[in-house]
Protein backbone atom coordinates (compact mmCIF):
# COMPACT_ATOMS: atom_id res chain seq x y z
CA UNK A 1 0.00 0.00 0.00
CA UNK A 2 1.96 3.64 -0.39
CA UNK A 3 2.67 5.29 1.86
CA UNK A 4 -0.16 8.41 2.18
CA UNK A 5 1.23 11.47 4.50
CA UNK A 6 -1.98 12.87 6.08
CA UNK A 7 -3.77 15.83 3.41
CA UNK A 8 -2.32 19.50 4.73
CA UNK A 9 -5.06 21.73 5.05
CA UNK A 10 -3.94 23.85 1.64
CA UNK A 11 -5.34 27.33 0.98
CA UNK A 12 -7.20 26.64 -2.57
CA UNK A 13 -8.59 29.39 -4.95
CA UNK A 14 -12.50 29.53 -5.27
CA UNK A 15 -13.48 27.99 -8.59
CA UNK A 16 -15.89 27.29 -11.07
CA UNK A 17 -15.26 25.09 -12.68
CA UNK A 18 -13.49 23.26 -9.68
CA UNK A 19 -10.10 23.06 -11.83
CA UNK A 20 -9.44 27.15 -12.72
CA UNK A 21 -7.00 28.09 -10.37
CA UNK A 22 -7.17 31.69 -11.32
CA UNK A 23 -10.12 32.62 -10.00
CA UNK A 24 -10.50 34.82 -7.22
CA UNK A 25 -11.37 34.15 -3.70
CA UNK A 26 -9.60 31.85 -0.95
CA UNK A 27 -11.65 28.83 0.67
CA UNK A 28 -10.12 26.45 2.91
CA UNK A 29 -10.07 22.47 2.15
CA UNK A 30 -10.88 19.90 4.76
CA UNK A 31 -8.63 16.68 5.39
CA UNK A 32 -9.93 13.90 3.81
CA UNK A 33 -11.41 10.83 6.26
CA UNK A 34 -9.41 7.91 6.58
CA UNK A 35 -9.65 4.83 8.51
CA UNK A 36 -7.77 2.00 7.64
CA UNK A 37 -7.24 -1.92 9.17
CA UNK A 38 -5.18 -5.03 7.92
CA UNK A 39 -3.56 -3.28 5.18
CA UNK A 40 -6.85 -1.79 3.62
CA UNK A 41 -7.55 1.78 3.49
CA UNK A 42 -10.91 3.49 3.32
CA UNK A 43 -10.66 7.61 2.41
CA UNK A 44 -13.58 8.94 2.64
CA UNK A 45 -13.89 12.75 0.67
CA UNK A 46 -16.97 15.27 1.05
CA UNK A 47 -17.40 18.59 -1.64
CA UNK A 48 -14.09 16.62 -3.50
CA UNK A 49 -11.86 20.02 -3.95
CA UNK A 50 -8.85 20.23 -6.82
CA UNK A 51 -6.70 20.25 -3.38
CA UNK A 52 -7.38 16.68 -2.93
CA UNK A 53 -7.55 15.61 -6.67
CA UNK A 54 -3.57 16.83 -6.53
CA UNK A 55 -2.99 14.53 -3.49
CA UNK A 56 -4.89 11.51 -4.74
CA UNK A 57 -3.03 11.82 -7.97
CA UNK A 58 0.15 11.98 -6.71
CA UNK A 59 -0.39 8.24 -4.80
CA UNK A 60 -2.43 6.57 -7.31
CA UNK A 61 -2.72 6.42 -10.99
CA UNK A 62 -6.13 7.18 -12.00
CA UNK A 63 -7.29 7.66 -15.73
CA UNK A 64 -7.84 11.77 -16.45
CA UNK A 65 -11.42 10.76 -17.42
CA UNK A 66 -12.40 9.41 -14.35
CA UNK A 67 -11.72 12.68 -13.04
CA UNK A 68 -13.88 14.51 -15.56
CA UNK A 69 -16.63 12.09 -14.48
CA UNK A 70 -16.47 12.68 -10.34
CA UNK A 71 -16.66 16.59 -11.67
CA UNK A 72 -19.37 16.19 -13.72
CA UNK A 73 -22.93 17.29 -13.06
CA UNK A 74 -25.39 14.34 -13.88
CA UNK A 75 -23.46 11.67 -14.27
CA UNK A 76 -25.13 8.21 -15.16
CA UNK A 77 -24.43 5.59 -13.25
CA UNK A 78 -21.14 3.47 -14.83
CA UNK A 79 -18.83 0.99 -13.96
CA UNK A 80 -15.29 1.21 -15.21
CA UNK A 81 -12.64 -1.54 -15.20
CA UNK A 82 -9.22 -1.49 -15.37
CA UNK A 83 -6.03 -3.66 -14.86
CA UNK A 84 -5.44 -2.33 -11.17
CA UNK A 85 -8.97 -0.56 -10.12
CA UNK A 86 -11.93 -0.29 -10.71
CA UNK A 87 -14.21 2.91 -10.88
CA UNK A 88 -17.89 3.38 -10.01
CA UNK A 89 -20.27 6.32 -10.20
CA UNK A 90 -23.35 5.15 -8.63
CA UNK A 91 -26.22 7.06 -7.04
CA UNK A 92 -28.95 6.46 -3.92
CA UNK A 93 -32.04 8.16 -2.93
CA UNK A 94 -32.38 9.51 0.53
CA UNK A 95 -35.41 12.38 2.33
CA UNK A 96 -34.28 15.00 3.16
CA UNK A 97 -35.80 15.91 6.90
CA UNK A 98 -35.99 19.72 6.07
CA UNK A 99 -37.96 19.55 3.39
CA UNK A 100 -39.18 16.11 3.00
CA UNK A 101 -38.37 16.19 -0.20
CA UNK A 102 -36.42 12.89 -2.13
CA UNK A 103 -33.18 13.76 -3.39
CA UNK A 104 -30.16 11.63 -5.18
CA UNK A 105 -26.28 11.78 -3.87
CA UNK A 106 -23.57 10.47 -6.38
CA UNK A 107 -20.99 8.28 -5.34
CA UNK A 108 -18.09 8.11 -7.21
CA UNK A 109 -15.93 5.19 -5.89
CA UNK A 110 -12.58 4.15 -7.01
CA UNK A 111 -11.44 0.27 -5.83
CA UNK A 112 -8.02 -0.97 -5.77
CA UNK A 113 -6.58 -4.19 -3.88
CA UNK A 114 -5.28 -2.28 -0.68
CA UNK A 115 -7.80 0.76 -0.95
CA UNK A 116 -11.51 1.83 -1.10
CA UNK A 117 -11.61 6.12 -2.23
CA UNK A 118 -15.47 7.64 -1.90
CA UNK A 119 -15.81 10.71 -3.04
CA UNK A 120 -19.59 12.44 -2.68
CA UNK A 121 -20.89 15.60 -3.39
CA UNK A 122 -23.62 15.63 -0.48
CA UNK A 123 -23.40 14.08 2.97
CA UNK A 124 -24.91 10.42 2.20
CA UNK A 125 -26.47 9.61 5.59
CA UNK A 126 -25.81 5.48 5.13
CA UNK A 127 -22.38 6.09 4.21
CA UNK A 128 -21.74 8.54 6.85
CA UNK A 129 -23.22 6.31 9.59
CA UNK A 130 -21.01 3.43 7.89
CA UNK A 131 -17.71 5.32 7.56
CA UNK A 132 -18.15 6.53 11.03
CA UNK A 133 -18.95 2.81 12.71
CA UNK A 134 -15.51 1.85 10.82
CA UNK A 135 -13.95 4.93 12.60
CA UNK A 136 -15.15 4.23 16.05
CA UNK A 137 -15.97 -0.09 16.19
CA UNK A 138 -12.50 -1.59 15.91
CA UNK A 139 -13.49 -5.03 16.03
CA UNK A 140 -16.14 -4.35 13.48
CA UNK A 141 -13.27 -2.94 11.25
CA UNK A 142 -10.99 -5.19 11.50
CA UNK A 143 -14.06 -8.03 10.49
CA UNK A 144 -14.71 -6.12 7.71
CA UNK A 145 -11.32 -4.46 6.17
CA UNK A 146 -9.93 -8.39 6.68
CA UNK A 147 -11.70 -9.60 4.00
CA UNK A 148 -10.68 -7.16 1.07
CA UNK A 149 -11.33 -4.09 -0.35
CA UNK A 150 -14.36 -5.89 -2.82
CA UNK A 151 -16.36 -6.96 0.62
CA UNK A 152 -15.77 -3.54 1.62
CA UNK A 153 -17.34 -2.02 -1.36
CA UNK A 154 -20.12 -4.64 -1.33
CA UNK A 155 -20.92 -3.27 2.21
CA UNK A 156 -21.18 0.20 1.49
CA UNK A 157 -23.14 -0.69 -1.93
CA UNK A 158 -25.34 -2.84 0.06
CA UNK A 159 -26.07 -0.51 3.22
CA UNK A 160 -27.20 2.39 0.65
CA UNK A 161 -29.53 -0.22 -0.93
CA UNK A 162 -30.64 -1.61 1.74
CA UNK A 163 -31.69 2.15 3.12
CA UNK A 164 -33.78 2.22 -0.55
CA UNK A 165 -36.38 0.20 1.00
CA UNK A 166 -37.75 2.09 4.79
CA UNK A 167 -38.38 4.77 1.73
CA UNK A 168 -40.18 2.09 0.31
CA UNK A 169 -42.46 1.40 2.92
CA UNK A 170 -42.46 5.40 3.71
CA UNK A 171 -43.87 5.80 0.02
CA UNK A 172 -45.93 3.04 0.30
CA UNK A 173 -48.08 4.59 3.63
CA UNK A 174 -48.19 7.69 1.68
CA UNK A 175 -50.29 5.77 -0.79
CA UNK A 176 -52.41 4.27 1.85
CA UNK A 177 -53.32 7.35 3.25
CA UNK A 178 -54.22 8.69 -0.22
CA UNK A 179 -56.35 5.70 -0.87
CA UNK A 180 -58.01 6.68 2.06
CA UNK A 181 -58.31 10.24 1.34
CA UNK A 182 -60.39 9.37 -1.77
CA UNK A 183 -62.57 6.91 -0.10
CA UNK A 184 -63.46 9.35 2.59
CA UNK A 185 -64.02 12.49 -0.07
CA UNK A 186 -61.32 14.37 0.36
CA UNK A 187 -60.03 13.91 -3.46
CA UNK A 188 -59.96 17.93 -4.22
CA UNK A 189 -57.52 18.27 -1.59
CA UNK A 190 -55.15 15.48 -2.28
CA UNK A 191 -54.89 16.63 -6.27
CA UNK A 192 -51.48 18.13 -5.17
CA UNK A 193 -50.40 15.56 -2.77
CA UNK A 194 -51.07 12.70 -5.95
CA UNK A 195 -49.00 14.48 -7.75
CA UNK A 196 -46.27 14.96 -5.28
CA UNK A 197 -46.39 11.17 -4.57
CA UNK A 198 -46.34 10.43 -8.59
CA UNK A 199 -42.89 12.62 -8.96
CA UNK A 200 -41.36 10.63 -5.91
CA UNK A 201 -41.90 7.60 -7.95
CA UNK A 202 -41.02 9.09 -10.93
CA UNK A 203 -37.38 10.38 -9.29
CA UNK A 204 -37.12 6.81 -7.63
CA UNK A 205 -37.50 5.39 -10.96
CA UNK A 206 -35.08 7.28 -12.52
CA UNK A 207 -32.02 6.47 -10.11
CA UNK A 208 -32.50 2.96 -9.72
CA UNK A 209 -33.30 2.08 -13.59
CA UNK A 210 -29.52 2.82 -14.61
CA UNK A 211 -28.08 1.58 -12.05
CA UNK A 212 -29.70 -2.18 -11.77
CA UNK A 213 -27.61 -3.01 -14.64
CA UNK A 214 -24.07 -1.54 -13.35
CA UNK A 215 -24.64 -3.99 -10.12
CA UNK A 216 -25.30 -6.89 -12.46
CA UNK A 217 -21.93 -5.51 -14.45
CA UNK A 218 -20.08 -5.25 -10.91
CA UNK A 219 -21.61 -8.81 -9.85
CA UNK A 220 -19.75 -10.60 -13.23
CA UNK A 221 -16.52 -8.51 -12.82
CA UNK A 222 -13.68 -10.69 -12.27
CA UNK A 223 -10.60 -8.87 -10.57
CA UNK A 224 -7.68 -10.81 -8.83
CA UNK A 225 -8.40 -8.69 -6.06
CA UNK A 226 -12.24 -9.73 -5.61
CA UNK A 227 -12.51 -12.88 -4.25
CA UNK A 228 -14.42 -15.16 -5.87
CA UNK A 229 -17.40 -15.30 -3.07
CA UNK A 230 -17.64 -12.28 -4.23
CA UNK A 231 -20.09 -12.90 -6.99
CA UNK A 232 -22.51 -14.29 -4.23
CA UNK A 233 -22.86 -10.77 -2.03
CA UNK A 234 -22.67 -8.65 -5.22
CA UNK A 235 -25.70 -11.19 -6.66
CA UNK A 236 -28.04 -10.08 -3.50
CA UNK A 237 -26.93 -6.87 -3.45
CA UNK A 238 -28.35 -6.76 -7.38
CA UNK A 239 -31.22 -9.06 -6.41
CA UNK A 240 -32.05 -6.04 -3.79
CA UNK A 241 -32.08 -3.80 -6.40
CA UNK A 242 -34.48 -5.96 -8.32
CA UNK A 243 -37.04 -5.71 -5.47
CA UNK A 244 -36.55 -2.57 -5.69
CA UNK A 245 -37.32 -1.96 -8.81
CA UNK A 246 -40.41 -4.55 -8.62
CA UNK A 247 -41.85 -2.44 -5.98
CA UNK A 248 -41.75 0.44 -7.56
CA UNK A 249 -43.49 -0.84 -11.15
CA UNK A 250 -45.81 -1.35 -8.14
CA UNK A 251 -46.34 1.98 -6.35
CA UNK A 252 -46.49 2.93 -10.60
CA UNK A 253 -49.19 1.37 -11.23
CA UNK A 254 -51.29 2.11 -7.64
CA UNK A 255 -50.58 5.96 -7.79
CA UNK A 256 -51.80 5.69 -11.40
CA UNK A 257 -54.76 4.35 -10.39
CA UNK A 258 -55.38 6.59 -7.68
CA UNK A 259 -54.94 9.33 -9.81
CA UNK A 260 -57.47 7.47 -12.57
CA UNK A 261 -60.13 7.02 -9.49
CA UNK A 262 -59.43 10.57 -7.98
CA UNK A 263 -60.43 11.93 -11.70
CA UNK A 264 -63.08 9.67 -11.99
CA UNK A 265 -64.95 11.20 -8.44
CA UNK A 266 -63.89 14.59 -9.21
CA UNK A 267 -65.72 14.23 -12.40
CA UNK A 268 -68.68 12.09 -10.74
CA UNK A 269 -69.23 15.09 -8.60
CA UNK A 270 -68.64 17.50 -10.44
CA UNK A 271 -71.32 15.55 -12.48
CA UNK A 272 -73.57 15.42 -9.70
CA UNK A 273 -74.14 19.38 -9.56
CA UNK A 274 -74.47 20.24 -13.07
CA UNK A 275 -77.62 17.53 -13.05
CA UNK A 276 -79.03 19.54 -10.12
CA UNK A 277 -78.39 22.49 -11.52
CA UNK A 278 -80.17 21.23 -14.88
CA UNK A 279 -83.28 19.85 -12.83
CA UNK A 280 -83.59 23.00 -11.34
CA UNK A 281 -83.56 25.19 -14.28
CA UNK A 282 -86.26 22.45 -15.43
CA UNK A 283 -88.15 22.90 -12.86
CA UNK A 284 -88.13 26.74 -12.89
CA UNK A 285 -88.74 27.19 -16.66
CA UNK A 286 -92.29 26.70 -16.62
CA UNK A 287 -92.76 28.67 -13.66
CA UNK A 288 -91.27 31.72 -15.51
CA UNK A 289 -92.97 30.99 -18.40
CA UNK A 290 -96.24 31.62 -16.21
CA UNK A 291 -94.75 35.08 -14.86
CA UNK A 292 -93.50 35.86 -18.24
CA UNK A 293 -96.90 35.42 -20.24
CA UNK A 294 -98.92 37.38 -16.74
CA UNK A 295 -95.83 39.95 -16.93
CA UNK A 296 -96.50 41.37 -21.06
CA UNK A 297 -98.26 44.72 -21.48
CA UNK A 298 -101.19 43.23 -22.88
CA UNK A 299 -104.78 42.24 -21.90
CA UNK A 300 -104.65 38.48 -20.26
CA UNK A 301 -107.71 36.70 -19.65
CA UNK A 302 -108.51 36.41 -16.14
CA UNK A 303 -106.57 39.84 -15.42
CA UNK A 304 -109.16 42.14 -14.02
CA UNK A 305 -110.47 39.18 -11.77
CA UNK A 306 -109.67 39.82 -7.76
CA UNK A 307 -108.59 35.85 -7.56
CA UNK A 308 -106.23 35.67 -10.52
CA UNK A 309 -103.36 36.63 -8.84
CA UNK A 310 -103.29 33.89 -6.40
CA UNK A 311 -104.87 31.56 -8.54
CA UNK A 312 -101.68 32.32 -10.97
CA UNK A 313 -99.25 31.81 -7.69
CA UNK A 314 -100.92 28.21 -6.73
CA UNK A 315 -100.99 26.89 -9.99
CA UNK A 316 -96.86 27.96 -9.75
CA UNK A 317 -96.80 26.50 -6.72
CA UNK A 318 -98.78 23.08 -7.43
CA UNK A 319 -95.79 22.99 -10.65
CA UNK A 320 -93.10 23.21 -8.90
CA UNK A 321 -94.18 20.95 -6.14
CA UNK A 322 -95.40 18.31 -8.50
CA UNK A 323 -91.88 18.31 -10.68
CA UNK A 324 -89.60 18.39 -7.53
CA UNK A 325 -91.35 15.03 -6.43
CA UNK A 326 -91.09 13.75 -10.21
CA UNK A 327 -87.58 14.71 -10.69
CA UNK A 328 -87.03 13.42 -6.77
CA UNK A 329 -88.64 9.94 -8.03
CA UNK A 330 -86.54 9.65 -10.83
CA UNK A 331 -83.24 10.46 -9.01
CA UNK A 332 -82.30 13.82 -10.61
CA UNK A 333 -82.07 15.16 -7.17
Amino acid sequence: MPNLPPLPRPRLRRSNPIDDPDAPGIVEVDDPRIVEASGLRWIHIEDPRLAHREWLEQHYDFHPLDWEDVYSRNQRSKLDVYDDYLFLVVHFPFFEKASGRLLVAEVDIFVGPDYLITLTEHPLPPLQAMFERMESREEQRESTFSKGSGYLLYKIVDSNVDAAFPMLRKMGNKLDRLEDDILEGRSSQIVTDISNAKQEIINFRRIVRPQRAVLRDLERTKQRYLAEEMEIYFDDVSDAAERIWDTLENYKEVVEALESTNESVLTHRLNDSFRILTAASVILLPLTLIASIYGMNVPVPGENEPYAFWLVVTMMGLMLVGLTILFRRRGWL
